[in-house]
Formats: C-alpha cells, sequence, structure tokens
C-alpha cells in the first residue's frame, strides 16, 4: 500500500496518538434504550442475527453498520442503490431528527466492560487514533485481510463520513495512563448498559484537560497491536489515501486498551469444513498427524470434553469432530512441519492455527483459498452446529496468548485471518466519531 499522506504527527510515527472527539451518541440515555439499539461489532452480527436486532427498535445501530441491500432502481439518486448511500441517509436522518446528537466539545471516553463469569474487568479510553505512516509501529495487524470486506467498509465510511464502530488496539503496559484511569472512573457514569451476554458496558466521558495531556503523553510512548478490527483499519487508511486532505480521515475510531493487567484476554476461533465426513477427516488426517480418537458418546459427551480440552495446557495439537465422534490430532510428520512457509518467523511457525491452516487444511484435506471451502465458527457450540448443518467436521483450535500474538505481529508477518478472538468486545453504538471535527 502506498505510504499516508505526509500529514502525521511525529508522535503517530513512533508510538500512538489518541486524540479527543466530539462524539455522536443516542439521545436517550437510559440502560434499556441503549441495549436495545446498540449491537454487536458487524462480524460477528449473523444475517438472522440482524434481522432481529432490527427489528428490536427502528434506531438500531445495525441499520447502519449493516445496511439492507436494497434493490437497485437504476435512479443514481436513490439511496437503496447501494448499502453504503443507504446508511448515509439512515444516518442523515436521525441526527436531523435529533435521534443522535452530536458533542460540543471533544472528549476521550473512559469504557469499562465487566464479564458476567468474574474473569477480570476490562478498561481501555475511546479515542481518535492518528492513522501511522506505513513504515510506523504505533499500530501493528497481525492478521491477513480479505480486499473484499475493505472495500465494503471503506464504501460505508467513504459514504457515511463517520466512523460508526471502534476498532480495538492492545497497547505496552503505561503506568501512567493506568493511574489515569483509576483516576477517571471515580466519578458518575455517562452511559451503561448490560448486553444480552451479561457483559457490563460503562463508559465516562472525560474532557479534563490536563488529564488528556497527561494520556497523550502517555500514550506516545507505546506501541500496539490490533486487537479486532483489521478490515476497518486498512478502510480507514484506503478512504484517507483516496480523499487526502479530507478533514478527520487521518484518524480512526478505536478502543484503545493496556496489554496484560486490565486488557483483553484472546478466545479461539474455529474452523468448519463443509461436506467432509468423519472417516475421511480423520483417514486423511492420519497422513501426516497422530490421530487418538477420544471417548464421547453423543454430542453432550463430546461438547464436554472439548471443554476439558481447551482449558488444558499442552503440545500444540487440535480436534476434529463432527458433533457424535472427537479425534486429537497431534505429532505433526515432517511433511506437515515442511507445509509450513520456512522463511516465516518461528513465532509465527509455531502457532496452532498456522499449521492447521497451512498442513491440514491446505495440505492433506485440499482446501484453499475459496469462499465457503473453509468456514468460521466464533464458538465451540456454533461451530457443531454448522458442522452438523453442512455435513461436515469442525477443526477446533486453542487461542494463542496475547503475547504471542504481539510477538507475530512485531516479527512483521501476518496470521491467518480469523485466527483471534479478543473479548470482551466493545458493544457498537454507544459512541459514533463523525469525521468532521
Amino acid at each position: 500500500m502506498p505510504p499516508l499522506p505526509d500529514s502525521r504527527s511525529a508522535a503517530a510515527a513512533t508510538g500512538l496518538e489518541v486524540r479527543p472527539f466530539r462524539a455522536l451518541t443516542y439521545r436517550r440515555r437510559d440502560p434499556e434504550h441503549l441495549a436495545r439499539v446498540s449491537a454487536p461489532a458487524y462480524d460477528l452480527v449473523t444475517s438472522a442475527g440482524r434481522d432481529r436486532l432490527a427489528d428490536a427498535d427502528p434506531h438500531n445501530i445495525v441499520r447502519l453498520i449493516l445496511p439492507p441491500t436494497g434493490r437497485p432502481t437504476g435512479d443514481a439518486d436513490d439511496p437503496t442503490r447501494r448499502p453504503a448511500e443507504q446508511a448515509a441517509a439512515t444516518l442523515r436522518q436521525w441526527t436531523s431528527t435529533g435521534v443522535l446528537v452530536r458533542d460540543r466539545d471533544p472528549a476521550l471516553w473512559l469504557y469499562e466492560l465487566s464479564p458476567p463469569d468474574g474473569a477480570p474487568v476490562t478498561t481501555g479510553w475511546l479515542g481518535a487514533v492518528a492513522l501511522p505512516p506505513a513504515d510506523s509501529t504505533a499500530v501493528l495487524p497481525h492478521e491477513d485481510t480479505c480486499p473484499g470486506a475493505v472495500e465494503g467498509r471503506r464504501a460505508l465510511l467513504a459514504a457515511t463520513a463517520t466512523d460508526l464502530e471502534p476498532i480495538v488496539l492492545a497497547h505496552d503496559p503505561q503506568p501512567t495512563v493506568t493511574e489515569l484511569t483509576d483516576v477517571a472512573r471515580q466519578g458518575p457514569t455517562t452511559l451503561e448498559l448490560r448486553d444480552t451476554d451479561g457483559v457490563e458496558h460503562r463508559l465516562w466521558r472525560v474532557t479534563e484537560p490536563s488529564l488528556l495531556a497527561r494520556l497523550a503523553d502517555a500514550w506516545g510512548e507505546t506501541n500496539s497491536v490490533i486487537a479486532d478490527g483489521h478490515h476497518r483499519f486498512a478502510a480507514a487508511r484506503a478512504n484517507a489515501l483516496a480523499q487526502p486532505g479530507l478533514p478527520g480521515s487521518d484518524a480512526v475510531l478505536a478502543l484503545v486498551t493496556p496489554m496484560g493487567p486490565g486488557g483483553l484476554r484472546v478466545d479461539p476461533i474455529h474452523r468448519v469444513v463443509p461436506d467432509l465426513s468423519m472417516d475421511a477427516a480423520v483417514t486423511s488426517a492420519a497422513g501426516g498427524f497422530l490421530v487418538e480418537e477420544m471417548v464421547a458418546k453423543g454430542p453432550a459427551e463430546v461438547l464436554a470434553a472439548v471443554r476439558h480440552w481447551l482449558g488444558a495446557v499442552g503440545q500444540p495439537e487440535f480436534l476434529v469432530t463432527d458433533g457424535h465422534r472427537i479425534a486429537r490430532l497431534s505429532r505433526p510428520s515432517a511433511d506437515m512441519t515442511d507445509s509450513v512457509p520456512h522463511e516465516a518467523p518461528s513465532a509465527w511457525r509455531a502457532l496452532d492455527v498456522v499449521l492447521a491452516h497451512h498442513g491440514l487444511l491446505g495440505r492433506l484435506w485440499k482446501r484453499g483459498e475459496v469462499p465457503d471451502a473453509v468456514l468460521i465458527a466464533h464458538t465451540v457450540a456454533g461451530a457443531l452446529a454448522l458442522a452438523a448443518d453442512r455435513s461436515g467436521v469442525a477443526v477446533l483450535l486453542r487461542a494463542p496468548s496475547p503475547s504471542a500474538v504481539a510477538t507475530v505481529s512485531r516479527s512483521g508477518v501476518r496470521m491467518p485471518r480469523k485466527s483471534t478472538l479478543f473479548v470482551p468486545k466493545p458493544r457498537t453504538g454507544l459512541v459514533l466519531r463523525p469525521l468532521a471535527d
């Protein structure tokens, strides 16, 4: 990708530059309403889920982040002609009628997420993060992107001129940021809600100049890894290049979280291979791995065995299951390890997902980069259901550690698409960022 215009500050070249911004938020701020009009990130919303969210409230944010396709009419002025244009028309209507209101003064937003399972609380800050030059280490991706998905997000950004949902960055630990985070959350919250997964979301709007200045200086000493939003980050870069000098296009809305205590955890993302029987799957897999069938009678025992395996720490391995039988794949042969590009850094070559991608899925099962040849599932239950629905098998993976993800990113290489699921995730629709600021 060509370098960005030379309008970035020196801080963005060496460390994070996080700016306050004038947010666009829902006028009604009661928790029940915010829960009803907000949504998960766009790439976590299924087609059926999109319909449920849209039906929940006429102003649900899913109508902007996943606008209906509509039927082309041939009229270039018809907003239903393209989804991005329809989203832009909807956004204009919501702002003109007061559904969404614009802050008068710039601010950063402290964001706290409390999972229901007693897991540690995650804290971060919503801000406008400057898009760094191409050779900067301030914001490093760790996954590949799909050009079609990037273009879809870029078109939406260009049409609405608004960051509709944040990307998520995990930055180097910084004691001043930790200190100021504790200070900022002492006051009353500005927004709060509980989502359908039971996660508590609490936000504080922060405008105190000296606190914001100290935060900016502290972040300028850190680098970050993209935890979520690779396609949106790439779309923001593409939009900045397509519209050089457009006010606000030199930054992207991001939730900036610490790496380590107070930050995100990593969950695995699983694969589903349609139209592949369990017999054929394990027979082929035996050509490159030690295959051991595990004792599990029926779906309930399979699910229990998988959950136990996911919680254990062991040598690189993964599971293959059709929901009724389950097999553990370990001890890859020399052919399998040779299928992983030797020129890549050792941290990348050691990842389970890389071996599964190149060895099992690519070499043994001959499922290359063909649309729908390999499907994605964010949960074990979702993977098992999808495998049953598509007459296939699920490949279940353990998650890499956040430090492993950071090491791979700083090595200058990319993991296969959809390799990591950083959780918990911010709720989309609570805070929007118009580019013109």
